[in-house]
């Protein structure tokens, strides 16, 4: 391997490291990933990978994983460099420099899909993303407004596996679910209303979408009235719902063993 020592903080290579934080992108969609298991999992992917940024641990324990890449730029630093370029400590000795994939067509995507709607954390973007490549629910479709699956916290929290998932960014959600039911899906929103499907009573046809709303708010009635079903999970009388994440979890994973 041919590794490129950082002596000079403030070499022009750097500079993508400290600049790339949880959501932040490049214009050639440039994204920051970190911790050895997320980064290993990019370099088993077909992602395309710029340049790693690591200790000489990091290449000595990987170095065959690494030379399957072929990655065009390997630059070795030891972990207080690391951490004085990027601004705050580390828990890791990796860092990777890539380009997120293309998105998949709507129309591309697999027969069971899960849906965000308006969900605003990093933290539950990537527990979903990694809930859902567990679960074989491999299309993911997110808004363009919001956290992004290849944000640095949501990678990390997904554990790499959004690399393993066909992930679509939508503009408008009416417009969406609509060009979704004309495809065949029946769209499952999840929401505790009087009107919800009991999750142990719920028919799961071959293609469906499970839509899940905001942490707080839950989905809208306007978003609600353009489902085909309301479902919810059955819970203790005095429990409102559970954490979006959790939720997701437990749907995908009756829906996927009930067809």
């Amino acid at each position: 391997m041919n590794l490129i020592k950082i002596d000079d903080l403030n070499t022009p290579a750097m500079e993508i490291y400290a600049q790339l934080r949880d959501n932040a992108f490049s214009k050639d969609n440039s994204f920051i990933a970190d911790s050895p298991k997320v980064v290993n999992l990019i370099l088993e992917s077909d992602i395309e990978v710029k340049s790693i940024l690591a200790t000489q641990a990091y290449y000595d324990e990987f170095e065959e994983l690494i030379c399957k890449k072929e990655v065009p730029q390997l630059y070795l630093a030891d972990k207080k460099v690391m951490e004085t370029i990027i601004g705050h400590r580390l828990h890791h000795n990796v860092m990777l420099h890539g380009i997120r994939p293309a998105q998949t067509p709507l129309e591309q995507l697999g027969d069971n899909i899960l849906m965000l709607d308006k969900t605003s954390s990093s933290e539950n973007i990537g527990a979903i993303a990694r809930s859902a490549a567990a679960l074989g629910v491999s299309s993911y479709l997110l808004p363009e407004q919001g956290p992004h699956p290849y944000g640095r916290r949501a990678l990390r929290v997904s554990m790499g596996h959004v690399c393993k998932l066909d992930i679509h960014l939508y503009h408008d959600i009416f417009a969406t679910l609509e060009a979704l039911k004309a495809d065949g899906y029946r769209i499952f929103g999840a929401e505790v209303t009087d009107e919800a499907t009991l999750l142990a009573a719920v028919e799961v046809p071959k293609k469906w979408v499970l839509l899940m709303g905001h942490e707080g708010r839950g989905l809208s009635q306007e978003v609600l009235a353009a489902c085909d079903e309301a479902v919810q999970i059955e819970m203790e009388p005095d429990i409102r719902s559970f954490n979006v994440g959790i939720a997701a979890s437990i749907l995908m994973y009756q829906f996927k063993n009930r067809v």
